[in-house]
């Protein structure tokens, strides 16, 4: 299973001020970019549903030139919810509440479909009255054309073109081109490997699809196509590891029983040539204190 929220929240809080300036760039013109505080996690109790809710994302910046702050609550919608506008205003309410700024609201829907526009308002009205109009900014991937994205030097449209409306013939050149766009950022390591881990976690391609991936690759001027052709190995490398890792675990589960999670936290860590080297030893056990006998060997 894909766990949308953590990989959005991990984008969005990353590179947040690129994704203000992508999608919400009025705001960028207010805000002071050295100001930037990721408040801790703000959890919700919904008594009247019986549920707690945990907002994705709360930051806390200064209006630029003034000693007066606001909050920007960013928030993931990774599945279609009915009435979701009220769980915005109640997030907004307590929010205001507890801090007494004013808050921006953001919802970013990230399903593929329905691909039906969603409001981005949320009313209480009266036959005679509105009592309340509360306003909050959507993106709404679906509804965005990727081709709309491709000359944005931006790290996050470099990863959402591939949550974006793609129709499926257009998957391998989408994944390309989410591709070719990072490597004209001049990002380091560990941002370009969570960006390009990103979009092969939502595009990931069957073999005819991989053949299109690679003609688009050869497309590329020869600068960009290096560092393309850099990342598609470290796919495969880590494609490799992880395969590797599924045997062995699978292996020592009929072996010695089922592992508790500090054990198979600590085979996870591994190295390749350690997880051979255990695929090997792992013959000649006969219960879980060979295996942890054989890790403390590791540490001596």
């Amino acid at each position: 299973m894909i766990d949308h929220d953590r990989l959005f929240k991990e984008l969005i809080a990353t590179f947040f001020l690129e994704f203000l300036e992508l999608f919400f760039p009025q705001v960028i013109a207010y805000l002071e970019p050295d100001s930037l505080k990721f408040l801790d996690k703000e959890v919700f109790t919904d008594v009247t549903a019986g549920e707690q809710y945990e907002a994705d994302l709360v930051v806390q910046i200064r209006f630029r030139q003034q000693e007066t702050f606001f909050l920007v609550h960013i928030e993931n919608q990774s599945y279609p919810q009915a009435d979701f506008g009220r769980r915005m205003f109640r997030y907004f309410a307590r929010l205001f509440e507890k801090h007494a700024l004013p808050v921006y609201p953001i919802v970013v829907f990230s399903y593929d479909t329905p691909r039906t526009p969603q409001p981005n308002i949320y009313r209480v009205e009266f036959p005679d009255k509105t009592v309340l109009e509360f306003n909050y900014g959507v993106v709404q991937l679906n509804q965005l054309n990727w081709r709309d994205f491709l000359q944005q030097e931006n790290p996050v449209a470099s990863a959402l073109m591939a949550k974006m409306n793609i129709a499926p013939s257009e998957r391998p050149r989408v994944k390309s081109e989410c591709l070719r766009l990072l490597a004209t950022l001049r990002l380091d390591p560990a941002r370009m490997k969570m960006i390009s881990g990103f979009v092969d976690t939502y595009l990931k391609l069957n073999a005819a699809e991989k053949e299109i991936f690679q003609t688009e690759i050869a497309k590329f001027e020869p600068v960009k196509q290096e560092v393309v052709m850099e990342i598609v190995t470290s796919w495969q490398l880590e494609g490799r590891q992880e395969g590797k890792l599924e045997l062995v675990m699978r292996l020592l589960n009929r072996k010695v029983g089922t592992l508790t999670p500090e054990l198979e936290e600590r085979i996870r860590q591994l190295s390749t040539t350690q997880l051979e080297d255990l695929a090997e030893a792992l013959l000649d056990f006969t219960n879980v204190g060979d295996l942890v006998a054989w890790l403390n060997g590791l540490e001596e």
